[in-house]
């Protein structure tokens, strides 16, 4: 049953990933679109710009569980000169603390509080009721609320629950994927999907996330389906309500991921930094993809 999943990611590449965000993109918040980006060498060049920078992680300080070269040193700079740092990170296979753990194995010095998960902001949305869950085997699912399931190959458990909460595609597989559009043929029901990737960048590659089996999922029960993370407005909520009175012009969104990290943040007012040569776009000049979605950067460099 893995080989099912490993198989379906050794199948996805810069392209495909792109196509499909433009397919599903009427799902996403509107944007003014920009008509050029400016290259930069370092947001030191704009630190004077921003109070607060707000970093994705994978593809950015990150790519799998190998840290970006610099990347530690970047933070500890700009904090030096006063900007407030965030990590706003679409994955949802942990907690707060898991994240937090994370990061420090990886070698960033990072506080629990410059963090923020889609994870906490789907868990904010959690109605009451029987949930059916969909999460690493290794998720302890402490920080969940109420009355859950774990869903895996058992049909009666998908048919049963109220609702699904879809958190990590780590264990996921094409059959249970059937399963769960199966119950939804015969009951529809609400399904959160707490990370709206629908891929990210590894050291082989790219894994898939939960994105990419919510949108499958919406694309036959349209209104029963709620991503959340970059670029949907949750997370922003809780990023700007841990700046306090800071103004959305002066936050700075660095991101790999024209879809989520450069539209979500422009539809909120944040400005925005693409980062180009470790995540998504590694490898590939990034003029023609923004040039096809209408999607620019304020800046863009290759690393931060």
């Amino acid at each position: 049953m893995r080989d099912q999943k490993t198989k379906w990611g050794s199948m996805l590449t810069t392209q495909s990933i792109f196509d499909r965000y433009e397919e599903v993109r009427a799902r996403f918040p509107n944007v003014i679109a920009r008509e050029a980006s400016l290259g930069i060498t370092s947001l030191l060049d704009i630190a004077d710009q921003v109070d607060a920078f707000v970093f994705d992680a994978f593809g950015v300080l990150n790519v799998g569980e190998t840290m970006i070269p610099g990347a530690d040193m970047r933070l500890d700079q700009l904090r030096a000169r006063g900007c407030a740092i965030r990590i706003l990170t679409n994955a949802a296979s942990y907690d707060r603390e898991g994240a937090s753990a994370k990061f420090k194995r990886l070698g960033l010095r990072v506080e629990d509080d410059e963090i923020i998960t889609s994870r906490e902001a789907a868990l904010q949305n959690l109605g009451e009721g029987h949930w059916g869950v969909i999460a690493a085997d290794t998720d302890q699912l402490n920080d969940l609320p109420g009355n859950v399931t774990r869903l895996k190959d058992n049909a009666d458990d998908y048919d049963t629950v109220k609702q699904f909460l879809f958190l990590s595609t780590a264990d996921w597989t094409t059959s249970r994927q059937d399963l769960l559009v199966s119950a939804m043929q015969q009951r529809p029901r609400k399904v959160l999907i707490a990370n709206a990737d629908l891929a990210a960048p590894r050291d082989n590659g790219f894994s898939i996330e939960p994105g990419h089996y919510g949108h499958q999922i919406a694309d036959q029960f349209p209104g029963y389906v709620h991503f959340f993370g970059k670029p949907f407005p949750e997370v922003y909520d809780l990023i700007e309500a841990s700046l306090g009175s800071l103004t959305p012009e002066r936050i700075a969104m660095c991101g790999d991921t024209l879809h989520t990290d450069i539209l979500g943040a422009a539809a909120r007012g944040w400005r925005t930094v693409l980062v180009t040569q470790d995540g998504l776009f590694a490898g590939y000049d990034t003029q023609p993809f923004s040039k096809q979605a209408h999607l620019f950067a304020d800046w863009r460099l290759s690393r931060i």
